[in-house]
């Protein structure tokens, strides 16, 4: 069942990723930018609250959603300026 929500969440954080940025990407795509957003994001939430809140652990909270589009940006930014 985990693994579910993080296809779905993942493509939606993607998603939207993408539309903010300007990316043009397929389904697929966008859930595997989201995955990799939501580790950035939760490895960035964990800094930012110097590891006192875990508010980014699960992908199904509202702070984990918000976190993983954060870093489906960054992952975004960051490949666009390496391609």
């Amino acid at each position: 069942m985990n693994i579910l929500l993080w296809i779905i969440f993942g493509g939606l954080a993607g998603a939207l990723g993408s539309a903010l940025v300007g990316s043009d990407l397929t389904l697929p795509e966008n859930v595997v930018v989201g995955i990799i957003g939501a580790f950035i994001g939760g490895w960035l939430s964990i800094k930012a609250s110097k590891g006192k809140e875990k508010k980014a652990m699960r992908p199904t909270t509202l702070w984990g959603f918000i976190w993983a589009v954060i870093g489906s940006i960054i992952f975004l930014i960051i490949a666009g300026f390496l391609s």
